[in-house]
């Protein structure tokens, strides 16, 4: 596993920034770019949990599960993944899950006067490297799109 970072600087309020990346509807937005059927199901409460979920080609509802750690409100989230969902399975132990448990995506925000720094820590299976190398900044930019227009 392997621990990747990804910043970026967006001209808006941090509270319009995190409301962006964790409200439903532009959460979906942003989060297409992964996988044009995602999104969540749960909470971002602390201590709750959450599952991101998308279709696969065959239309089967696969994701990760994970427990929200913290969630320091327009400052700090942080997710740590405990297992897989497999159609409406969740999948905790085996080697489907090997890659991934124990795994953290932390999301900080960063006022600038009236911008944002936004920093994304994630936890990333060997596996999947080259395809959030690409993937993750192409998200975070549709990210900066939804929070700058208008």
């Amino acid at each position: 596993m392997k621990r990747m970072q990804f910043k970026i600087n967006i001209q808006a309020p941090v509270s319009k920034v995190y409301q962006a990346m964790l409200e439903k509807e532009t959460y979906e937005q942003w989060t297409a770019i992964f996988n044009p059927s995602s999104t969540y199901e749960g909470s971002w409460e602390k201590g709750e949990k959450i599952a991101f979920i998308g279709l696969d080609e065959e239309g089967k509802k696969q994701g990760m599960q994970g427990i929200i750690r913290e969630n320091d409100i327009n400052r700090f989230v942080s997710i740590e993944y405990v297992g897989l969902l497999d159609g409406n399975k969740e999948v905790t132990e085996g080697p489907m899950t090997e890659g991934w448990l124990g795994a953290f995506e932390n999301y900080t925000f960063e006022a600038q006067g009236q911008a944002t720094a936004l920093t994304v820590d994630l936890d990333v299976d060997d596996s999947m490297i080259d395809y959030f190398q690409k993937t993750y900044p192409k998200a975070l930019d549709k990210l900066k799109e939804i929070c700058e227009e208008g």
